[in-house]
């Protein structure tokens, strides 16, 4: 080789461009595919990582400066992560050579012949802030070069900005190009040098200069802004993002602010807090289950789910609620899930308790327990089956459970619904419906009739329905009507008084009186009758000792009879003393007096 082919291998090798700005690749972190795989050197040997090491003098496969990647690939990817955004000028690519002179001595190009150049045609060079070739700007793609064109060193102008600086190769299938390329792809880098400003908003050829207010990145070389800072926009920057928008290049669109006002250009926050349905500095993120309303601050009314906006339950809302937002208490008599269950007989129809549908003040008439659906056991009525039927129903402690009326009606002596009142006064019996006797205070027992007292003059008998008997009147029936009614004995029962008159000689209701003076005959008269009354005094008197003596000898319940003649026995004396008295008391002392000479009447058989 002459001295002049020598300098102008160098010369090609140099690039004074790239001298002024910093190798930003240098002991990045990188990544490839299909990595080769030796089973006689170490894995470091290949790794994706000597590609950024600075190290190029040993150009060759196992020289462990290089990137190696398999065999029989179809496609090869490398990349290398400048860990944040930085703005690019230029890129250079060290190929492997293994150490061979790359290029022909004879024509200065490439030898087409060394084995490489056609593992090197086709490539790819992008920029981009992902891993994806697709989200980055392509810098270089090989279209032209042939084996004997094709450099070992690449340099690339690509004065962008980006994150990841990704080569990618693949075979192509157009016959045209096919025969110039490898059957396969290769990685094989031995040095990937990116130069660019290692800071952000700067420029110029050493990066000393700013780039514009609010300018993120700035185009390396004439400082004209390429990329605002978030919040900002048009060309340099000057103007904040348009209402509702915010971030980088103005992309992102606000949340949903309280009032609908804007977020903050540059954060997206919202300053005072969120409308419904969101919540987060940025007031996008949605409300989490059982949450809506501003800055999701309220918690969905008795339900698991609700609309995050409205509020409204999209889940079922809880026993006792209803209501599209369940905040509504079951009503109109209904309770428990779905308010799909009846309250029971609560105390004058009142709602029960919503959820558990227990009556707060108690059961309606009839009705016991917590929930009122209980009816009264047998023998109880009222509210809450307080009050006990009572036992003088017709049926005892049989009564209907909600009014207490007795069953088959009352017991004798009881009147009213529920058999709670004696019959009134002069009534008695089964349903009230006898009338009393001639009671002495004119009532009498409500049950049997019996009148507790004596009888009215004139009546007898437990009920004193009955009247005296024949020839008997007034109190007790004791009294004994007059021997001188015109029948014997036929007096009122009440008052004592002759029925049909008095026999001849005797005037008075009573016929106890002797008739008035009108001659002798009367006064005659007058006499015999009374004489007429002793002798059936002492006839009375004659036949009741001869009955005493009778039952003495018989011998029979001697205590008893020896009573019972002794009382009779006084009760006849005192009759007849009665009569005899009351005979001659009635008869003035005159007319006693002129009874002289007495003349039988002419009615004396009778007597």
């Amino acid at each position: 080789m002459t001295l002049a082919n020598i300098i102008i291998y160098f010369m090609v090798l140099r690039n004074d461009d790239t001298l002024a700005y910093e190798n930003i690749a240098l002991n990045k972190p990188t990544q490839q595919s299909q990595p080769y795989i030796s089973t006689i050197y170490p894995a470091a040997t290949f790794d994706s990582s000597n590609a950024v090491d600075g190290l190029k003098t040993n150009l060759s496969a196992n020289g462990g400066q290089c990137v190696i990647s398999a065999n029989g690939y179809r496609t090869a990817t490398w990349w290398v992560n400048l860990t944040s955004i930085h703005s690019i000028h230029d890129i250079k690519i060290y190929y492997r050579t293994d150490n061979a002179l790359w290029i022909s001595i004879l024509n200065f190009v490439s030898d087409a012949s060394n084995g490489y150049t056609a593992r090197f045609l086709g490539f790819y060079v992008y920029v981009s802030n992902t891993t994806n070739i697709f989200d980055g700007h392509l810098c270089f793609h090989d279209t032209n070069y042939t084996r004997a064109t094709i450099p070992s060193i690449a340099n690339i102008t690509c004065p962008v900005h980006g994150q990841y600086l990704i080569y990618y190769n693949i075979r192509p299938q157009d016959a045209e190009r096919a025969a110039e390329f490898s059957k396969y792809a290769f990685n094989e880098l031995c040095e990937v040098e990116v130069y660019g400003c290692n800071e952000t908003g700067v420029y110029g050829p050493d990066c000393s200069l700013s780039c514009p207010d609010n300018c993120c990145y700035c185009h390396i070389e004439t400082g004209v802004c390429e990329w605002c800072k978030p919040g900002y926009k048009e060309s340099q920057c000057e103007l904040p993002c348009s209402a509702q928008f915010y971030g980088e290049i103005c992309s992102l669109r606000c949340g949903n602010c309280s009032e609908g006002r804007a977020c903050h250009h540059v954060n997206g926050s919202c300053t005072n807090g969120c409308d419904v349905g969101v919540y987060g500095d940025k007031c996008q993120t949605p409300c989490p289950d059982g949450w809506h309303g501003h800055n999701c601050s309220e918690i969905c009314s008795n339900c698991d789910e609700c609309d995050r906006f409205s509020g409204q339950c999209t889940s079922p809302c809880y026993t006792g609620w209803k209501g599209p937002i369940c905040r509504e208490e079951c009503s109109n008599g209904g309770y428990g899930q779905a308010c799909g269950q009846r309250c029971g007989a609560c105390l004058g129809y009142k709602q029960c308790h919503h959820i558990n549908g227990s009556c707060l003040e108690g059961c309606d008439p009839g009705f016991k327990g917590d929930l009122c659906e209980t009816g009264c056991s047998s023998g109880k009525f009222g509210f809450n089956c307080e009050q006990n039927c009572n036992v003088n129903c017709g049926v005892p402690y049989q009564c209907n459970r909600t009014t207490g009326e007795c069953q088959g009606g009352c017991q004798p002596g009881w009147e009213g619904a529920r058999c709670e009142q004696v019959c009134k006064q002069n009534k008695y019996g089964e349903n009230c419906s006898n009338s009393c006797g001639f009671c002495q205070d004119s009532n009498c027992h409500h049950v049997n009739g019996s009148c507790p007292g004596k009888c009215l003059d004139g009546y007898q008998g437990t009920l004193c329905n009955d009247i005296c008997e024949a020839g008997f009147y007034g109190e007790n029936c004791k009294k004994k009507c007059s021997l001188f009614c015109k029948s014997s004995r036929d007096c009122n029962h009440v008052t004592g008084n002759c029925n049909e008159g008095c026999i001849g000689g005797w005037q008075g209701a009573m016929c106890l009186k002797v008739a008035e003076k009108k001659d002798d005959v009367d006064c005659q008269s007058r006499f015999y009758g009374v004489l007429a009354a002793l002798c059936v005094c002492l006839m009375t008197n004659a036949i009741l000792v001869a009955y005493i003596c009778i039952y003495r000898w018989k011998g029979k319940e001697k205590t008893k009879n020896l009573a019972y003649i002794e009382e009779n026995e006084t009760k006849a004396a005192s009759f007849n003393m009665d009569i005899v008295s009351s005979k001659i008391d009635e008869d003035d002392k005159n007319g006693y007096q002129e009874l002289g000479e007495l003349a039988l009447p002419s009615d004396y058989d009778r007597i």
